[in-house]
């Protein structure tokens, strides 16, 4: 069962919750009154690095946000106010050599707050709910305009060093405005990072029988040279851990409950789809008191003492699976299970009526791939099978293109 966690509102050394208070409160006083000069406005490295190296030792994978501009504090391609230009390098390389192996980095959006105009950097004058990311700006626009405002926001990532597949939204972002958003994503993907399966963070369901697999969107060409779709990752939870400005302690219990069995978690993975965590790294931060951190710690701790058949991987990795698993074509032939893949995928896993053959034969481009015989499911990895009864289960990497499993 795939597992995966969100980090939102995160970025490099600003702590967006200090910043975005005061502008979100000149738009709706009366909803934010927190009082935002006693937050921090850093959120450090050092707490980057150690959140970094113990998701590493645990398997933990997913997202990780890194607004462009954050609270229009700074740029993250010129330089931040507050912060020496050594100090800004340094926190953009511990996010290219910690982070990136396991984690995909997202814009959420440009500033996380006010729009600006992309011809020329700077927020609209304008201050309503109309021009704030979070909310109205999105509803209305075509897929072509936000498309160049996302475009935007990847290429200061790019200019960086950051390489990106996806997108989240910040807020209401689009909310009113789905068709265009999904293309729009698509469309900026592509552009900047050429990306074959882009995807996007836009919702999440907190309880309730509503399905949170991801879904697809947009495919087309599928057998041509081009193939292309976007995928909309869902979350699964909500912030449970400290809360978007890191003043909300959270409850491991909302998760998954001590003795195992109740909280959100169970309930999904039950389901059988994926189980994707959210939260804001305001609040797993928590004004220096990492409570939202140790909430996550525990949440994992409790996650692997039920389980275990849990993998944890980036939205990216989560994405791409399900491009394959929803849009390659499979059919039943007398040689035996054809399948056209328009994407390629690790670890592609399926179940086939177990035929007269000792050992399942799998041919890719015209190549046998060689596959080794496990005695139970939870031992399936790239290139075995297992055997139960009446069926045969077969994991290998799936190649783009023809490939032909007989059993």
């Amino acid at each position: 069962m795939p597992v995966s966690l969100i980090i939102d509102d995160s970025t490099c050394l600003v702590n967006l919750a200090h910043f975005k208070i005061p502008q979100f409160a000149s738009v709706w006083p009366d909803r934010y009154q927190q009082d935002w000069r006693k937050l921090p406005r850093e959120i450090p490295d050092s707490f980057v690095r150690s959140f970094a190296e113990w998701c590493r030792e645990h398997g933990v994978k997913g997202k990780y946000t890194v607004v462009p501009y954050p609270a229009c504090v700074g740029w993250l391609d010129r330089f931040l106010p507050g912060w020496t230009r050594a100090e800004l390098e340094a926190s953009l390389k511990l996010l290219r050599e910690e982070l990136a192996a396991d984690w995909d980095f997202h814009p959420e959006m440009v500033t996380h707050t006010w729009v600006i105009d992309t011809k020329t950097g700077r927020p609209y004058e304008e201050r309503s709910p109309a021009f704030i990311e979070n909310a109205g700006w999105s509803q209305d626009k075509s897929a072509d305009v936000l498309a160049e405002y996302m475009a935007y926001a990847l290429r200061i990532l790019k200019n960086v060093g950051l390489e990106c597949e996806g997108i989240t939204t910040p807020g209401g972002f689009g909310s009113q405005n789905r068709a265009n958003l999904a293309r729009a994503t698509l469309d900026a993907c592509r552009e900047v990072f050429d990306t074959e399966v882009p995807h996007y963070f836009r919702d999440l369901f907190d309880s309730g029988e509503q399905s949170v697999s991801p879904q697809v969107y947009y495919a087309a060409d599928l057998e041509g040279d081009d193939p292309r779709c976007v995928v909309s990752v869902i979350g699964c939870t909500g912030d449970w851990f400290g809360g978007w400005d890191g003043l909300e302690p959270g409850s491991v219990d909302r998760f998954i409950t001590a003795d195992l069995h109740g909280g959100r978690l169970p309930q999904v993975i039950e389901r059988e789809e994926p189980a994707i965590l959210v939260c804001h790294w305001p609040g797993m931060y928590f004004n220096g008191e990492q409570l939202g951190f140790h909430i996550f710690q525990e949440v994992v701790r409790r996650l692997h003492s039920r389980y275990d058949n849990l993998i944890w991987l980036k939205l990216s990795e989560i994405a791409r699976y399900w491009a394959a698993r929803e849009l390659t074509r499979i059919e039943l032939t007398r040689q035996g299970v054809l399948l056209t893949a328009p994407f390629a995928t690790r670890l592609f896993t399926m179940a086939v009526p177990a035929g007269g053959m000792a050992m399942p034969k799998l041919t890719a481009a015209g190549k046998p791939i060689t596959l080794h015989e496990v005695s139970k499911p939870l031992e399936l990895v790239s290139g075995t099978f297992c055997r139960q009864g009446q069926t045969v289960t077969v994991c290998f990497d799936l190649p783009k293109g023809r490939t032909l499993l007989e059993t």
